[in-house]
């Protein structure tokens, strides 16, 4: 399991009508993959230091995760949602955010506020 969220999370995001059938194992990739997807992209190691980061770091951080995780959890099944444009607008608006999130965490004013937090 990740550092920033639990499979729960990823699949809230996925929303009501993602598949229950993924195992424990395919979340945990997928999280685990999404918090490495953040520290590389971002350039600073967030999951060392997790428990110590302020709520809104943390949140933010954990916001992305689930985001990320949660698109993976809608393209691994699409065949719950009512069409396969609602899977895809889900998949859209997580990444959408995902990326948004990613962005606030590379500013550099950004970075130093969460680096002193």
């Amino acid at each position: 399991m990740g550092n920033f969220i639990t499979s729960g999370a990823a699949i809230h995001k996925a929303g009501t009508n993602v598949s229950q059938a993924m195992g424990e194992a395919a979340l945990n990739e997928w999280i685990s993959g999404a918090e490495c997807y953040i520290n590389v992209s971002t350039g600073k190691n967030w999951s060392d230091n997790f428990a110590t980061l302020n709520d809104d770091v943390k949140h933010i951080l954990s916001d992305t995760a689930a985001n990320i995780a949660g698109a993976n959890c809608v393209a691994w099944d699409m065949s719950g949602y009512t069409s396969r444009i609602e899977a895809e607008d889900i998949i859209n608006v997580l990444l959408f955010r995902a990326n948004q999130n990613i962005k606030i965490l590379k500013e550099l004013g950004t970075k130093k506020f969460m680096t002193d937090a």
